[in-house]
């Protein structure tokens, strides 16, 4: 696919209309494979993606494996306790080595046994003397960037992005007043959806849906009129609910007296491109980061867990488990309207419509991808 593709230049036209004429994105920046490898070498290929939480991975050894553009990835706890990214393929014959999630003492090949230490070197490979070309001090595993961005494992395989610290400064100074890294994980989960990672994506990013698609669970939590969707950040789009008191979790605490007014009950929805979505309250927050298996497939990690003063609630086992009954509620609403979506436009009749005044951060999020397109 090329700069001169009739998907790229549909999604130019779309976005260089004002917001107030703003139109859904076009057919094809969702469906076309070309554009699809386009998304992959510019934009998952250069961009900070997230690995999920830091706290994950605790100990020394701790480990979890991801693909980032195709490319097989390690992130892991080393022996200093730091973070490290490593690729996750044998320098002998290319086999991948590990899988999943768990805590190993060193990085061994299942191919070879050729062995790596937790910094990437190497510690040894059998039946290797008689090859005058090997040297095993000149062998190790190619880096991957990693950092801690307020208790998230951000990756990338672009040595020059900017740190996210410098990128999402404006993050801080919007929520900064919710300590999120000491926010406490408590479940995480992986699962494949048939729909594009954009449709996800932006389903996130606009609440206009919440009171029909979440009718059953979340919908009576929030009035349409009370929500602001202003124009997004460079690297991020956001919007906020005012929550009422029907669901407690969202509020803060009551032995919270650091929050006042309006913050012990605003949810923020921040959309951190490309594809890290977080909802945070003053009581829990959860997060999808997507990675794109193709148009009409994406596989979506999903986390989420609770602020410290609500973990430490003598309840808070039982409002952990009605969180996550109602997380998953609302997961599988989701699940079926952004799958309704690609179908709809996989259709032959179906044509994309002007945008509602809620749904400002799609806008940007289509300029956002338009410009990171060659």
């Amino acid at each position: 696919m090329t700069a001169h593709d009739p998907a790229l230049q549909e999604l130019r036209a779309n976005v260089a209309l004002p917001f107030e004429r703003a139109q859904a994105m076009p057919k094809s920046v969702y469906t076309s494979p070309g554009f699809a490898e386009l998304e992959t070498r510019h934009i998952f290929a250069a961009e900070w993606l997230c690995a999920g939480r830091a706290e994950a991975l605790p100990n020394p050894g701790d480990y979890l494996t991801m693909e980032i553009a195709g490319e097989p990835v390690i992130i892991l706890r080393d022996r200093d306790g730091s973070l490290r990214g490593l690729s996750n393929v044998c320098r002998h014959r290319m086999s991948t080595l590990l899988q999943g999630r768990g805590n190993v003492r060193s990085i061994v090949c299942s191919y070879h046994a050729w062995t790596y230490n937790l910094d990437g070197s190497l510690r040894g490979a059998p039946a290797m003397a008689r090859n005058e070309s090997f040297c095993r001090d000149q062998i190790r595993l190619p880096a991957i960037r990693v950092e801690n961005w307020r208790g998230w494992i951000m990756v990338t395989l672009n040595p020059d992005a900017p740190p996210p610290a410098e990128t999402l400064a404006a993050v801080d100074r919007l929520v900064g007043y919710l300590p999120m890294e000491t926010y406490s994980e408590v479940f995480r989960e992986e699962f494949d959806w048939d729909t594009n990672w954009k449709v996800l994506a932006e389903n996130f990013m606009e609440s206009y849906h919440l009171p029909v698609c979440h009718e059953a669970t979340i919908g009576g939590t929030c009035d349409l009129n009370l929500m602001t969707c202003p124009e997004g950040d460079a690297a991020f789009n956001h919007h906020w609910i005012v929550k009422n008191d029907s669901l407690p979790l969202s509020l803060a605490h009551p032995s919270n007296t650091a929050l006042q007014g309006d913050e012990r009950r605003i949810t923020w929805l921040l959309a951190i491109y490309p594809s890290l979505l977080i909802t945070l309250t003053p009581g829990y927050f959860w997060y999808l980061s997507l990675t794109p298996k193709g148009p009409g497939r994406v596989h979506v990690l999903f986390g989420g867990g609770m602020s410290a003063d609500w973990i430490a609630d003598p309840e808070a086992p039982a409002h952990l488990a009605q969180l996550k009954t109602l997380l998953d509620e609302v997961n599988l609403e989701d699940k079926g309207c952004v799958e309704r979506v690609y179908r709809g436009l996989c259709a032959d009749l179906s044509a994309p419509g002007a945008l509602s005044h809620l749904e400002r951060p799609n806008y940007d999020f289509a300029r956002w991808i338009a410009s990171r397109m060659p």
